[in-house]
């Protein structure tokens, strides 16, 4: 049986999973630089080891809410397919494994509304759940365009 890992991070209150893979590294906050005139999409930027990696706050993104920076917030660094951001989530807790009884995909009513967020499915483990999370399908064209520009 084939099994995926994924790291799980929370945003207000909510588990969310990514999938492994993509992860480069989680850190904790330090100073983002904000940009003049820059998207609201875009916190700033953090200078890791030489690369400048534009951040985006997800919990402003999904709830409008801005992440606090707390003892437990963390940055996770992804890469996207030839690009590098860093995503800011309230605490990361465990990388988990599903297999693919225990993935099951969004009901229909609700797939219109998370394709926007990039949620393509579920992941359970017993009472627990895991939205989990396809980065590549947050983010429009524009969207990327915006954070390549922001380290270019």
């Amino acid at each position: 049986m084939v099994e995926h890992q994924f790291v799980v991070f929370s945003l207000s209150q909510e588990e969310f999973g990514l999938a492994i893979n993509l992860v480069r590294e989680i850190i904790q906050p330090q100073k983002i630089m904000k940009l003049p005139q820059s998207s609201e999409l875009i916190e700033g930027i953090v200078c890791l080891r030489g690369l400048v990696i534009p951040i985006v706050d997800l919990k402003k993104r999904f709830y409008g809410v801005i992440t606090e920076n707390l003892a437990t917030t963390r940055i996770i660094i992804v890469d996207l397919g030839g690009w590098t951001v860093g995503i800011m989530v309230d605490g990361v807790s465990e990388v988990l494994r599903f297999n693919e009884k225990e993935v099951t995909s969004l009901p229909p009513f609700v797939q219109r509304v998370s394709a926007a967020c990039g949620l393509y499915a579920i992941g359970k483990l017993g009472d627990r759940l895991v939205l989990l999370l396809d980065l590549t399908q947050v983010f429009s064209g524009e969207e990327k365009n915006l954070l390549q520009k922001a380290v270019n």
